[in-house]
């Protein structure tokens, strides 16, 4: 099978590319990336997954991976932040915390669709308001979900524990990823 990753996420394609899998990137601009209320931590992510493996066009030979990410603390869903204010403020509110991060995949093939999610505790530091503001300016994370990618130096400074997949906070749980691949009977050759 033809793999197709449908993210623009420059950390998606290297965590994809890790597994040794050949994948081409296609993405459609401004999908829809709203859910119904009521829906639990774990749904969410796995419902905006499948929404967005829905707009795509698969030919036969071709498995559609889809992923979203959410940062969820006290029943709050923390997206992307709309400008370096929302980010601070986003930094503030997990400063010190416990919070969840849970990203939802969908495998979709002409024949089946499969969604999973994976749920990783990362608890932060309290954060002084230089560390946030030196994070923000430097690192700009308008594009992550929570204001933060794991892998840069809020992660270095901030994160004290993880419970779970380190690389599913990257955005990726690439071992539930393979794991689900191999149950499904859909692993391709590695490079």
């Amino acid at each position: 099978m033809k793999i197709i990753l449908a993210s623009n996420s420059p950390r998606r394609k290297e965590l994809l590319a890790g597994l040794g899998f050949e994948f081409e990137v296609r993405t459609l601009k401004g999908l829809d990336e709203s859910y119904p209320e009521g829906l639990s931590m774990e749904e969410i992510p796995q419902y905006i997954s499948r929404k967005k493996a829905a707009a795509y066009t698969l030919n036969p030979d071709e498995l559609l991976i889809t992923a979203d990410t959410i940062v969820y603390l006290d029943g709050e869903v923390l997206g992307k932040p709309a400008d370096e204010a929302e980010a601070k403020q986003m930094l503030r509110k997990l400063s010190g915390k416990t919070h969840q991060v849970v990203t939802g995949v969908t495998l979709s093939t002409t024949e089946m669709q499969h969604s999973f999610a994976s749920v990783s505790q990362v608890t932060f530091a309290q954060l002084s308001e230089a560390e946030i503001d030196h994070y923000v300016t430097h690192y700009r994370p308008l594009d992550k979900a929570g204001a933060y990618g794991i892998q840069e130096w809020i992660g270095y400074i901030g994160v004290t524990r993880i419970e779970g997949s380190y690389f599913n906070v990257m955005g990726l749980p690439v071992q539930r990823l393979y794991s689900e691949m191999k149950k499904l009977n859909i692993l391709p050759d590695t490079k």
